[in-house]
């Protein structure tokens, strides 16, 4: 199943991400956020490509499973990041004719211990380049998603031309996008009218991830340059050592998110598990009984 053809119905896609966990007590504990999850029959999932690649076998070998065991649509990500076309090419060929129909292409985060972004030899620069190279190998056998930033991206903080960088990716092939996180419905209403007025007319996905716990959600912020809404950090920061009280905030924080932007008319949304299940279970299954899902 191809997500581009799920848009099509005109219904609202809920998604989660999941990333490949490194060791094997991490792995019980997303096979078990998987098995609660899928009891929500999402439209799909994503699983993630470490920072330089360096999850890369293990994510073939999950999104894999997660499709042609669990039977649930499955969409792995896929960077720029180590690899030259050659390499590329065969680890797409993998994925491909393991059955894999959907790619999110991204440039990705430099490696472990590294700031800068180093463009491989015979590799890309950009996630226009991987996109284009993807559509071209394999035309329409594959969906194709990018990522958007509602905040500019860390590294481009010129909104403008980080919708030029957005536009490219639609031109070059891109069937619809998802966002990273945003704790501000504001940014991504303003994004999503740059993109439309930038000439892109494909679904908009807004990526959610509820808060669990503070300094994590800090760190986080810090590396892909989304910010939190000041009274929203200031009633996090009182109750930052109580737990539950951040975890129940975040829920219903990410909760009043979502009715927003379901309202307004996104088409979906994307979370970001982190590979727990309680936190987005409660969010979507409160979209459900708003009869918003």
């Amino acid at each position: 199943m191809k997500i581009r053809d799920l848009f099509a119905s005109e219904k609202p896609l809920f998604s989660f991400e999941f990333f490949p966990p490194k060791t094997d007590a991490g792995m019980a504990n997303l096979e078990k956020a998987i098995r609660d999850l899928a009891e929500l029959n999402p439209a799909y999932v994503s699983v993630t490509y470490g920072a330089g690649g360096s999850t890369r076998e293990k994510t073939v070998s999950l999104v894999t499973r997660i499709q042609n065991e669990l039977g649930i649509c499955a969409m792995a990500h896929f960077t720029c990041v180590g690899s030259g076309k050659t390499d590329m090419g065969q680890v797409l060929d993998r994925l491909v004719d393991a059955g894999i129909e959907n790619i999110i292409a991204l440039r990705g985060d430099p490696p472990a211990g590294s700031d800068v972004f180093v463009q491989p030899p015979d590799g890309f620069a950009h996630a226009a380049e991987l996109v284009a190279f993807i559509r071209s190998r394999f035309g329409a056998r594959v969906c194709l998603a990018a990522a958007g930033y509602p905040e500019g991206h860390v590294e481009c903080r010129d909104l403008e031309a980080d919708i030029a960088h957005l536009a490219a990716k639609a031109r070059a092939g891109a069937d619809f996008l998802i966002t990273q996180l945003f704790f501000d419905n504001r940014h991504y209403f303003a994004f999503v009218k740059r993109a439309r007025a930038a000439g892109i007319t494909v679904p908009i996905v807004p990526g959610l991830m509820p808060i669990g716990n503070l300094a994590q959600i800090e760190r986080f912020t810090k590396m892909c340059g989304a910010t939190i809404p000041p009274a929203l950090f200031a009633e996090l920061d009182r109750c930052r050592n109580d737990p539950a009280a951040v975890a129940a905030l975040g829920v219903a924080h990410a909760t009043a998110q979502a009715v927003e932007l379901l309202r307004a008319g996104a088409p979906g949304i994307h979370f970001y598990t982190l590979n727990q299940s309680p936190a987005s279970r409660v969010v979507l299954t409160a979209l459900r009984a708003a009869d918003l899902a």
